[in-house]
């Protein structure tokens, strides 16, 4: 069977949809919040989101305001599956799947275990806004800020 080289960089799309979907659960307290890299595991999709809900009321918050993030970016939800007290709710978003659930079945299920050999992005790379470049005012800023120095 022919390996199929690894990807190098995750493209720009993907990475944004990751960090809207991370940014947007961790708002609403997602606890254990954790980013699983599956491009080379996984033919069908690229990220594994997996967080906890405290409740059943929380994971429905937690649905909600996925729905919420992705419908205003207008990305496209391939599909969600949400058992009324079931404790786990799938969002697929194709490049991200997100798994939220409670406690209980975080601990029973261990999704995390089924994908040891996947690479862990930290969370908090995710969260973190890019810092913008500084921009030169016309009136030749950097002069002044050398002349701040001296």
């Amino acid at each position: 069977m022919k390996r199929t080289p690894a990807r190098a960089k995750p493209a720009a799309a993907s990475l944004k949809l990751l960090q809207m979907v991370v940014r947007a659960l961790d708002a609403k307290k997602a606890e254990d919040l954790r980013v699983l890299d599956v491009r080379d595991k996984s033919s069908i999709t690229d990220y594994l989101v997996v967080a906890t809900g405290t409740s059943e009321p929380h994971l429905r918050a937690l649905r909600i305001e996925l729905e919420r993030v992705l419908d205003a970016a207008s990305v496209r939800i391939v599909g969600v599956e949400n058992e009324h007290g079931s404790g786990w709710t799938v969002f697929d978003a194709f490049d991200v799947m997100v798994h939220l659930l409670t406690a209980d079945n975080r601990s029973r299920y261990r999704l995390e275990f089924l994908w040891k050999d996947a690479a862990e992005i930290a969370v908090p790379e995710l969260l973190a806004e890019r810092p913008k470049p500084a921009r030169r005012s016309p009136s030749g800023g950097a002069s002044r800020a050398r002349a701040k120095k001296r």
